[in-house]
């Protein structure tokens, strides 16, 4: 029986590629493509955001765009017993963590937040948030089109911000106008 290097070999790939990788899975789900696709975000964007959620710990993982002052969630994936917030709702720009981030007033990565909140550096939140990750989903021209996030209620100090940034590379280009798989 052909192990995972040599099943990519015949298969023509990569010989490190092994099929049930994390970071393949969320790859092949964000270049997929179909005519009912929503024209701003992939049509597999909830599966990427469970998938998400769930390897990285947290409770919730949302894309927001960034637009006309507000910030705007556009899809969420929450925990069952944990769901603040919705698709479709919105709040201030300068109120979100997301803008923070953005314009590095926050870091991507904050294992414990409750240090920003209690500084002043955070804006306050009714949601709990222990461990919060956030990175730009930033198209090829340089603009920002909002943030992927995620966080949980407690601290998760093995938060892994390299496995979000990969997923808002490969979002930001799958929302490039007329843009390729990646």
């Amino acid at each position: 029986m052909a192990g995972p290097h040599e099943r990519g070999r015949h298969a023509g790939m990569r010989l490190d590629y092994d099929p049930d990788d994390f970071d393949v899975t969320i790859s092949e789900l964000l270049v997929a493509t179909c005519d009912a696709c929503d024209p701003d975000l992939p049509a597999t964007i909830g599966e990427v955001l469970k998938l998400l959620r769930a390897r990285l710990g947290m409770d919730i993982a949302f894309v927001s765009q960034l637009a006309n002052g507000r910030r705007t969630f556009k899809a969420v994936d929450c925990a069952p017993d944990f769901a603040p917030i919705q698709a479709g709702m919105s709040d201030p720009v300068e109120e979100s963590w997301c803008q923070h981030v953005v314009e590095g007033r926050l870091p991507e990565l904050m294992v414990d937040a409750s240090r920003y909140i209690a500084s002043g550096q955070a804006p306050a939140t009714a949601i709990p948030i222990g461990t919060h990750l956030s990175t730009p989903v930033r198209l090829s021209d340089g603009t920002v089109y909002g943030t992927l996030c995620c966080f949980s209620r407690g601290v998760q100090a093995d938060a892994d911000i390299d496995r979000l940034r990969y997923t808002a590379r490969l979002l930001a280009a799958r929302l490039a106008p007329g843009a390729a798989a990646p």
